[in-house]
């Protein structure tokens, strides 16, 4: 991926196996958020091809994506502020099945969706919530809330983008746990800081750096790579 001459993401070649927790890392500007970005079509590579479980995707829309069964989440909490807990979950139950918007109606096509979201919500440890407004949700809270938006679209592959980001060490604790829960049946790409949640439920790993790929491997052998050593002096990472 060039910007203007400037190559963000250089020669990539990430093959990420089905039912992993595969990590990608690296230092600040490594080109991570790109390759998501390349991943999922909020960008088309200057080069290169995209595939989903061998078809090639790299034409397809964002949206299409995501109904595909490729869903991500965004470093930024995105959720609906003034909507409840199960207003949000339905809202993405909705666009998952390409339903006219109305969450606020009351009907027997809305209690099914209902009946849906709490079941998601029951999974994430959010039953208790359902009914308050997403803005009153503590910050890990709202980060479990975007994990029940993603599972509503039924995913089998999932693009979590920094879910640890500015946690506290408890709301870090509830979502590793809540993540290596919903791994069942299901294909997880994570760009994540926290080496320590890196280390602990990661599979495979790939490290880039200056937008190119400088390992990959289990976490025992990238931590042992000079090069990728070399690559985090001063990063400040935990």
């Amino acid at each position: 991926m060039e910007f203007r001459g400037f190559r963000a993401v250089d020669g990539v070649n990430l093959n990420v196996q089905r039912g992993d927790i595969h990590a990608l890392i690296g230092p600040n500007g490594a080109g991570k958020t790109t390759c998501f970005n390349l991943i999922t079509k909020f960008l088309s590579p200057t080069r290169g091809q995209v595939f989903l479980e061998g078809r090639d995707v790299t034409r397809t829309r964002p949206a299409d994506i995501a109904r595909a069964g490729l869903v991500r989440s965004f470093q930024i909490s995105a959720v609906f502020e003034d909507l409840t807990v199960r207003q949000n979950v339905c809202v993405a139950l909705q666009s998952k099945m390409r339903r006219v918007y109305s969450m606020l109606r009351s009907d027997a096509g809305m209690h099914d969706l209902m009946v849906r979201a709490d079941e998601l919500l029951e999974l994430v440890g959010l039953s208790d919530y359902r009914h308050e407004k997403a803005r009153f949700l503590s910050y890990g809270r709202k980060r479990a809330l975007e994990l029940a938006t993603t599972l509503a679209m039924d995913p089998s592959v999932m693009l979590l983008d920094e879910p640890m980001a500015g946690m506290s060490p408890q709301d870090v604790r509830r979502v590793t746990e809540l993540i290596t829960r919903l791994r069942a049946g299901r294909t997880i790409l994570m760009v994540e800081h926290n080496l320590s949640v890196v280390a602990e439920i990661s599979d495979s790993i790939t490290v880039l750096a200056r937008g190119q790929v400088l390992a990959e491997g289990s976490y025992e052998e990238v931590s042992a790579n000079k090069d990728v050593q070399t690559a985090y002096i001063g990063a400040g990472y935990d």
